[in-house]
């Protein structure tokens, strides 16, 4: 299908954060042009009068559990461990390979109305995730979650093989849940696999004092020094969490050229810390930005994402001026999907995949307009979110879906699951 945007203020993000106008033309799955408004011979399935507003990069959501919708808001108000060993660990294992594949819709919805286009997501099977964002049209990367309770080396192995050859929207990362609840020799069949495939490797990282303390204590090292020393991270990869880093870590991270992915909502509501995000950016580490899972944001919100990115950095510095808000647009955006090896979606240009978003900048929180790239920081929110675009096709509009199933259909059956599985 081709389409044409016309009359749009244009944020590419290829080289800089300047706004321009013109048009932005869609062919298939590509993006066919950027630039000035032009004359042109083609014809257009569709022609969109943009009406001054924003067209950019979809967000990038780095870090997601997507099926945990069911526990959204279910166990609030509780420490990481409490919370993860006596309410989710347990409702978890109840779950069916179908049941994460519905609950995993209801995020993907969530994902369109921020103005997501792609998330990288980390749960216990990843088939069926694969499967809910194929039927909704809509882009995943996928991350192993082995620990020592789900999931094997051999499965691992397995998937990397088939998801990466399941659909075009599909990629499969090699991953586990996180040193604490990995035994050392599953992680050291992942560092085998690493070395196999030449793959980056992806983890929960030093996300709380106790789990840097406790891997301390078992191996003398801190989480990312120690698995840097089985040769995890040979070929990159990258942490979620990062919280509690020394500066060793830091410069683990940098040699390496490992992606910390934030999140600092979850982090906020969950207490585990504020991440060093401004040294991080000093020694030149490279940033993305998570929501992580609805049970522990609960939001799917990029928009308070990243304001949370930078408004947490100044207070830890007690400085205003630290991480500026175009940085944090960039993690948003390109870091993203670099992080997830996707820098076929990272700005706009001819040639990279049509994924992108329409902001109505026709809203009070977005007037006057003097700063668009740090009003999105700054006071951007989902009600800005006019269209959402994947891979050529557009999935969330003017706040209708196009997911080729009916939302309410996808809620009831969520919460028939949530019923069930709580019972």
């Amino acid at each position: 299908m081709r389409i044409r945007f016309y009359n749009c203020r244009i944020l590419s993000m290829k080289d800089s954060m300047e706004v321009g106008q013109g048009e932005v033309w869609v062919d298939g799955r590509h993006i066919s042009y950027v630039g000035e408004k032009r004359p042109s011979d083609q014809t257009f399935d569709r022609e969109v009068d943009v009406q001054g507003n924003l067209i950019m990069p979809g967000f990038k959501n780095a870090h997601t559990h997507s099926s945990m919708t069911f526990l959204r808001s279910y166990a609030d108000d509780l420490p990481l461990q409490e919370w993860l060993n006596d309410k989710v660990f347990p409702l978890e294992a109840k779950l069916s390979g179908e049941d994460m594949r519905q609950l995993a819709k209801v995020a993907i919805l969530e994902y369109l109305t921020s103005g997501i286009t792609c998330n990288f997501d980390m749960y216990l099977n990843p088939c069926a995730v694969a499967q809910a964002s194929v039927d909704c049209g809509f882009r995943t990367v996928l991350v192993g979650a082995m620990n020592d309770f789900s999931q094997s080396p051999q499965e691992l192995d397995e998937w990397y093989q088939k998801l990466n050859a399941y659909d075009p929207l599909i990629r499969f990362c090699l991953g586990f849940h996180a040193e604490y609840t990995t035994s050392l020799w599953r992680l050291e069949k992942v560092a085998e696999l690493a070395e196999k495939y030449k793959a980056p490797v992806y983890c929960h990282n030093s996300e709380t004092k106790t789990e840097v303390r406790q891997c301390i204590d078992r191996y003398g090292k801190t989480p990312t020094a120690f698995l840097d020393g089985l040769g995890m991270f040979r070929y990159g990869g990258g942490g979620y969490h990062c919280v509690h880093f020394s500066r060793q870590d830091m410069e683990i991270f940098r040699e390496r050229g490992l992606y910390v992915v934030t999140n600092p909502g979850s982090n906020s509501k969950l207490a585990s810390g504020i991440a060093p995000i401004a040294q991080m950016l000093e020694m030149g580490i490279p940033i993305a930005l998570g929501t992580d899972g609805p049970a522990s944001n609960n939001c799917l919100d990029m928009f308070r994402e990243m304001f949370l990115t930078t408004a947490l950095a100044k207070l830890r510095e007690e400085d205003a001026s630290a991480v500026d808000a175009q940085e944090v647009l960039r993690m948003a955006v390109c870091q993203g999907a670099r992080a997830m090896e996707l820098p076929e979606c990272d700005c706009l240009d001819v040639g990279k995949l049509a994924d992108l978003i329409i902001i109505d900048l026709h809203q009070p929180n977005m007037q006057p307009l003097n700063h668009i790239p740090k009003n999105l920081v700054y006071s951007g929110s989902k009600q800005n979110v006019k269209m959402t675009m994947v891979d050529g096709n557009i999935l969330y509009e003017d706040g209708k879906f196009y997911v080729g199933e009916d939302p309410e259909a996808i809620y009831a059956h969520a919460n028939e699951i949530a019923r069930r599985i709580q019972a």
